[in-house]
């Protein structure tokens, strides 16, 4: 837990970053506290890792301040070298150096008398199970084994903040959730402030305390990864952790007419035009019944009759393309385990109305 009496590990005011008269990033600022974790989150080209980039110090800011507890470290005038910031690096291209062995591989950044040394090192290969490859060179490794020996070599100085940029890309998927909890133990243990960037929704909500989805060189919306998954921003930031389901409407008193019944549109004018933006795993379906479907509800809304395109088994779940009768639109529904209802067949679907979220149109 963040103490707040103290300043925070890294913080990051207004940084921008210009290329041949284009902002690549663009007034971005964060605060991470010492064993926190956060996220930047977005599209590859939004400026995530040129954001990296600065903090590390192997590129300089047109504006903004870089602190590390509270001491300025880089603006556009003071720079502490890179050397000097007590900051480690892990990329999805581990750089091991193939002539040393782990253990020199690890000792790589280390000072001090060769026993202490040695010492941290047993340590750090002790603590990622790889003790035993201690005189072993990485071609000898499989992925996940190199994978450990990056972080160890990264923690191995004692870093207060660690930089991460898309770190566990390059590993195989079953061996990826294994590697980032463990990763994650190890950096909360040394009580180390992280920044991990990545381009994976289900990545940020595994391992961030709090996310910063950041778009076209801005941060747009921040906080923890409930809050940023449950309240969104905007369309596209619902559209970044999941597939989703648009309908469109005009706000008339306050309120959008749709097929599935009316949405509360609160201090939106007359006239303006919308979008209710919903998840396709909170689309309830129901089975026709002589032309009938279930009775409006108000958690619900009103039942919409849909026809059945395409329905697909997927392992945990099923998806399920409708064609809905009123207007020719498509939607999708997710649901658990196996359904796979016949092409053409008939349901009734409705829409939490507590999983939707309307936004004018437009908007993200």
């Amino acid at each position: 837990m963040t103490d707040n009496t103290q300043p925070p590990r890294l913080e990051i005011r207004n940084l921008v970053r210009r290329y041949e008269g284009r902002v690549v990033v663009d007034d971005v600022s964060l605060r991470i506290g010492a064993g926190q974790v956060t996220c930047l989150l977005g599209p590859s080209g939004c400026g995530k890792s040129t954001t990296l980039r600065m903090i590390a110090g192997v590129e300089m800011q047109d504006a903004g301040e870089i602190h590390v507890d509270g001491r300025l470290i880089c603006d556009t005038v003071v720079r502490v070298p890179p050397e000097r910031r007590q900051i480690g690096l892990m990329f999805q291209d581990f750089a091991l150096f193939p002539h040393l062995s782990v253990a020199d591989n690890v000792a790589f950044g280390l000072k001090g008398a060769k026993e202490e040394r040695r010492a941290r090192v047993e340590e750090l290969l002790d603590r990622v199970d790889l003790l035993r490859h201690i005189d072993a060179y990485p071609h000898e490794l499989s992925g996940g084994e190199q994978q450990r020996v990056a972080l160890a070599r990264a923690l191995a100085p004692r870093p207060r903040i660690m930089l991460m940029d898309e770190p566990f890309s390059g590993l195989d998927n079953r061996l990826r959730d294994g590697i980032r909890d463990e990763t994650l133990r190890l950096l909360k243990e040394e009580d180390t402030a992280v920044l991990l960037v990545t381009h994976e929704p289900d990545e940020a909500m595994r391992m961030a305390d709090e996310i910063a989805l950041m778009r076209r060189g801005r941060i747009v919306q921040q906080g923890a990864p409930y809050n940023v998954y449950t309240r969104p921003v905007d369309k596209a930031a619902v559209a970044f952790f999941s597939d989703i389901n648009v309908l469109r409407a005009q706000v008339n008193g306050a309120l959008a007419q749709t097929p599935f019944g009316q949405f509360l549109a609160p201090g939106l004018p007359d006239g303006t035009d919308v979008e209710i933006v919903f998840r396709p795993q909170h689309v309830k379906l129901d089975f026709d019944r002589g032309g009938r479907g279930p009775l409006p509800t108000p958690s619900d809304g009103v039942p919409a009759r849909g026809i059945v395109e395409r329905a697909r088994f997927l392992g945990n779940e099923s998806l399920v393309e409708f064609r809905m009768a009123s207007d020719g639109s498509r939607l999708t529904a997710t649901v658990p385990n196996v359904f796979v209802p016949q092409t053409g067949r008939v349901m009734w679907l409705t829409v939490r109305r507590d999983r939707c979220f309307v936004f004018p149109l437009g908007r993200g």
